[in-house]
């Protein structure tokens, strides 16, 4: 397995995007990247952790390709608008990838290369190694699977799903019936 940790923007939209790919075997709402241990969400929210609201990716290479997984993410959130995606604004909203290996960064600057071809603005995406993960509160957790017909999931999450299932068909999950 390869652990990869994401930020872009609201950790529900990132988390319900990986959770629907092939390969991926969990997709956790969490905070990384701040200066205090344990933040709880409420202070996150208040931008003066220096946490981002992430997703931490783990997944199976033989069946998903590190490069797969960051070209579906820079599919999944605008890298070009610095602490902000939509109307989420603040710092916890940055785009930003934790690298858990330095062997992932040859990847990661390939793939950034690829997403500069395809937005007109430069990508502010930021690239750190990873530091201690800390999982978000249970009831952000599945929060697209549990709450799918909240007015955030059909106004925010959902749009970006459809965006990954029609740019990356190959990669998704098998429906269970």
């Amino acid at each position: 397995m390869e652990e990869i940790v994401l930020g872009g923007g609201c950790f529900w939209c990132i988390e319900a995007v990986f959770a629907g790919l092939d390969g991926v075997e969990v997709a956790e709402s969490g905070y990384m990247g701040g200066h205090i241990k344990n933040p709880a969400y409420r202070e996150v929210c208040t931008g003066r952790t220096g946490h981002a609201e992430v997703v931490r990716v783990v997944f199976d290479p033989a069946r998903i390709r590190l490069d797969d997984v960051l070209d579906v993410f820079f599919t999944a959130h605008d890298p070009t608008t610095l602490n902000r995606q939509g109307a989420d604004a603040g710092t916890q909203y940055r785009s930003a990838i934790f690298y858990t290996s330095e062997a992932q960064l040859p990847a990661i600057e390939a793939a950034v290369q690829r997403a500069a071809q395809v937005w007109s603005d430069p990508i502010v995406t930021e690239r750190k190694e990873a530091t201690v993960f800390y999982p978000a509160e249970g009831y952000h957790q599945e929060y697209y699977a549990l709450n799918g017909e909240a007015p955030y999931c059909k106004a925010v999450i959902a749009p970006k799903m459809h965006k990954v299932q029609q740019a990356f068909p190959h990669l998704q999950r098998a429906q269970k019936n």
